[in-house]
């Protein structure tokens, strides 16, 4: 048992099978199954990494904020924000570790090597 797109079953009817479904309960089973989905969905982008498995993951994301209330664009556009401000996740950055004031640091040839 796993979420599908909205029309699932009526592209199976149409091809001429049964299929059995049922809504989610509530919202606190609609997360969860799209926390799974989300989960599913990166994993068969990182198999294959196409758009079509990146409008998926899209479509689960998009989800999640319609169920939060949250209006799609403003989050388009927050990201956007976030993304000048602070950059992206392009470049594989890895936080090792921050010094607070007044604790001993390693050289920096150690920062560039981790």
């Amino acid at each position: 048992m796993k979420l599908v797109r909205d029309f699932i079953p009526e592209i199976i009817e149409e091809d001429g099978k049964t299929c059995y479904w049922r809504k989610v309960a509530d919202r606190s089973e609609h997360m969860y199954r799209l926390k799974l989905k989300i989960i599913e969905e990166a994993e068969e982008f990182i198999e294959n990494p196409c758009c079509e498995e990146a409008a998926d993951m899209l479509e689960v994301v998009q989800a999640f904020a319609s169920i939060n209330e949250l209006n799609f664009d403003d989050v388009i556009a927050t990201a956007q924000n976030k993304a000048i401000k602070r950059g992206g996740f392009e470049e594989g950055i890895v936080l090792v570790k921050v010094h607070e004031q007044g604790e001993s640091r390693r050289s920096d040839t150690v920062k560039k090597a981790l």
